[in-house]
C-alpha cells in the first residue's frame, strides 16, 4: 500500500474519486459537490486558515486502486484549549481493512505530532462543527446535506486503532405530517404573545441588519462551549447565505427580540441532498440545468434544521418553543415537505436535547466523536456532561 500527500490536480482528483469508488454500491450515499468539500482546504475561500492548518492523503494498493484517503488539521485558536494540545483527523475513508486503516491514521497522528499535537479528534472538520462532524454508528438513512455519513464497519476500525468515544450525538427527525400536540402549540403561543417579544423571519431586504443580529446571537449563545466555539463574523454568515441562494426560503430562517434586542436565532435550509443525490458531486453546466429542473419539481421534501441558540440569559423560557411552531406555520403552508431533520445534539448539551424531544422530534441517527491520546498511558477523559435536570 502507498500514501501519497495531495498536492496537485490529480492528487485532488484522487482524493475525491476515493469516496465515490468506496461507496459506489451504496444506494444511501450522497455525493457531496467536489466544489463543496474542495473549498475546505482552499485557504481562499476558508477562513479557518487564518488560524489554522491542514494537509491530506490519499492511500492506494500496490496496483494502484484507490483504498481510502484522510486530512488531517489543527485549529491553533482551539488546539490549546484542551487538557493536551489537539489536532484534529476527518474526510476518512477507507476499504474493511484495518491495516490500511492504521496507515492513514498514522499518518494523520505523524502530521500532528510534528507540530506539537499531543492527541487528534475525529473524524471531524476543518471548519464548522455543523459540518462532517463526527462518526454515523446508527441510522444510516438518507444522510442530510453536510451531514457525516459512512460505511457501518468505521466504527470498528477506529476502535481497533485505539480511538476512545470523546462524545455522543444524536441527530432528530421531526414528522411534519403530523400535527403538534396542544399542550404544545399553546405553550408556544403563550410564549410568543409575551410582553416584548417579537419574531421575525429573515428577508434579502434586511440581509446586512439581520446578519448582525444573527451573528451576535450566535457568539453570545455559544460562548460558553469554548472548545467547540469560532466566533461567527457577519460577513462570513453574508457570504454562507449568498453562496446558498438558490435554495434558501426566508422563511426558514428566524430571529428572535425582546424590546428591539436580538435574543434567539433559528436556521433551517431545504435540505439540498435529495438534488444532488442525482449529480454525484459534479456541477458542470448540464446538472447545474438538472439542478434548478429538479428544484423546480420540488424535489426537496426534507429541511435541514442547522442551528437553534438562545442567549443564556433567555434559556429555558420556552423561546424555542415558539420558533418550531411558526417554522411549523410555515411549512404547513408548503406541504410537500415533509421531514425535519435536525442537526446533531450532543451528550454534553443535554438542555437542547430535552427541547427537541418537547417538540415532538426523535431521535433517528447516532454519531461519535472520538479523540486519540498519543501517549498511551495518559489518563482518558470524556467531554464533560452538565448535570442538568
Amino acid at each position: 500500500m502507498n500514501i501519497t500527500r495531495v498536492s496537485d490536480r490529480r492528487t485532488r482528483k484522487k482524493f475525491h474519486d476515493t469516496a465515490r469508488i468506496l461507496y459506489r454500491d451504496d444506494p444511501v450515499w450522497v455525493c457531496p459537490p467536489d466544489k463543496d468539500i474542495e473549498s475546505i482546504f482552499d485557504p481562499e475561500i476558508n477562513p479557518y486558515f487564518k488560524h489554522g492548518e491542514v494537509d491530506r492523503w490519499i492511500l492506494e494498493n500496490a496496483d494502484g486502486t484507490l483504498i481510502g484517503r484522510v486530512a488531517a488539521f489543527i485549529d491553533h485558536n482551539l488546539s490549546h484549549s484542551h487538557d493536551q494540545p489537539t489536532g484534529g483527523m476527518g474526510f476518512f475513508e477507507c476499504i474493511n481493512d484495518i491495516n490500511a486503516a492504521a496507515i492513514l491514521f498514522d499518518t494523520a497522528r505523524e502530521w500532528l505530532t510534528e507540530r506539537g499535537m499531543e492527541a487528534m479528534d475525529g473524524p471531524v472538520n476543518f471548519g464548522e462543527t455543523d459540518k462532517y462532524w463526527g462518526l454515523l454508528v446508527d441510522g444510516f438513512t438518507h444522510p442530510s446535506f453536510d451531514v457525516p455519513y459512512n460505511h457501518p464497519y468505521y466504527k470498528e476500525l477506529f476502535e481497533a486503532y485505539g480511538f476512545r468515544t470523546y462524545y455522543k450525538m444524536e441527530g432528530f427527525h421531526m414528522d411534519v405530517t403530523k400535527a403538534l400536540s396542544d399542550r404544545f402549540r399553546k405553550i408556544a403561543e403563550w410564549v410568543t404573545a409575551k410582553p416584548g417579544y417579537s419574531f421575525r423571519h429573515f428577508s434579502w431586504k434586511e440581509e446586512e441588519q439581520l446578519t448582525l443580529d444573527f451573528a451576535q446571537v450566535y457568539n453570545e449563545a455559544w460562548a460558553s462551549f469554548k472548545t467547540q466555539f469560532e466566533p461567527l463574523r457577519p460577513e462570513y454568515i453574508r457570504e454562507v447565505l449568498k453562496k446558498a441562494k438558490p435554495i434558501v426560503d426566508e422563511e426558514f430562517i428566524w430571529l428572535a427580540y425582546f424590546e428591539g434586542k436580538p435574543i434567539a436565532i433559528y436556521l433551517m435550509f431545504p435540505d439540498v441532498n435529495q438534488i444532488f443525490k442525482h449529480l454525484n458531486g459534479k456541477m458542470h453546466l448540464f446538472n447545474m440545468i438538472r439542478f434548478l429542473w429538479l428544484k423546480k419539481r420540488r424535489t426537496m421534501t426534507r429541511a435541514k434544521g442547522l442551528l437553534m441558540g438562545v442567549i443564556p440569559a433567555f434559556q429555558n423560557l420556552g423561546i424555542e418553543s415558539a420558533f418550531i411552531l411558526h417554522v411549523w406555520d410555515v411549512l404547513k403552508r408548503k406541504p410537500h415537505y415533509t421531514e425535519v431533520e435536525f442537526s446533531w445534539v450532543a451528550d454534553f448539551n443535554p438542555r437542547m436535547r430535552k427541547i427537541f424531544v418537547s417538540v415532538g422530534s426523535v431521535p433517528a441517527k447516532s454519531y461519535i466523536t472520538f479523540r486519540y491520546l498519543f501517549d498511551r498511558t495518559k489518563e482518558f477523559k470524556r467531554y464533560p456532561i452538565p448535570d442538568i435536570k
